[in-house]
């Protein structure tokens, strides 16, 4: 596993001079720049969002910071297993050790597993780390309750719930564990107002637990509830050619 060196122990993650470009293949091999030397650091129990109009990038910085897209240079430094561990630099077998154990990730979409049921899919990442089937069982039940997902289709496979409801199970299953850094991927977006003061009030948990947050918020009321700052990616954005 790819190590480098420590940072200032209050810190969760830690982002410099990332960049990302993409090639279109399709088109003569053109190179896109995208994000250019993003720089910023997120400390234990601090909820930084990405802010800026669509098409700045966030998504793609958020993406990274996942390890599902390859930065073209720059650091992500992220405390994993008591060390200071280079996820750019990240073999794929390490990139999927951390998100079993240390980088969480919550969207607004649920990739459903067939006739497999929304309690035992928002269980999952328990069972994953070591938690005995019926105790993770028990955890899934009182997060989807919480969430506001009926228990008569906790059985049931989620892919024919409604929009909400999905995304009500994706958010539980999201949530359920203790990651000590979680990306949040517009897990409001659709969501009624009695269900995005849950998650609200489930992210302000998390940080009194000491999880590092990263996400994106559309709604300007969720993200002026949760955010310790915001940053502007357009500070980010690649400097056009003289």
């Amino acid at each position: 596993m790819a190590q480098a060196q420590t940072f200032d122990a209050a810190l969760a993650v830690s982002v410099a001079d990332l960049s990302k470009t993409f090639t279109m293949h399709l088109q003569g091999g053109i190179v896109l720049p995208v994000v250019e030397a993003a720089s910023f650091d997120v400390a234990a129990g601090e909820c930084v969002v990405l802010g800026g109009p669509s098409g700045a990038g966030k998504s793609s910085i958020m993406k990274m910071l996942y390890g599902n897209y390859a930065a073209a240079s720059g650091r992500i430094l992220v405390r994993h297993r008591g060390e200071v561990v280079d996820l750019v630099a990240a073999s794929p077998r390490a990139v999927i050790a951390m998100r079993r154990e240390t980088i969480g990730y919550v969207s607004q979409f649920l990739r459903t597993v067939p006739r497999v049921s929304a309690l035992d899919l928002v269980a999952e990442p328990l069972t994953a780390r070591g938690v005995a089937l019926e105790a993770a069982r028990v955890r899934a039940g009182e997060m989807l309750a919480r969430l506001n997902v009926p228990e008569r289709l906790w059985a049931l496979p989620p892919a024919t719930f409604s929009g909400g409801e999905q995304q009500r199970v994706n958010i539980a299953r999201g949530f359920i564990t203790d990651h000590p850094v979680l990306l949040l991927d517009e897990p409001t977006a659709s969501l009624d107002a009695t269900n995005w003061r849950v998650v609200i009030e489930m992210i302000a948990e998390k940080k009194t637990a000491g999880v590092a947050q990263i996400g994106i918020f559309h709604d300007e009321e969720v993200r002026e509830a949760v955010a310790d700052r915001i940053i502007d990616v357009r500070a980010f954005a690649p400097k056009q050619a003289a």
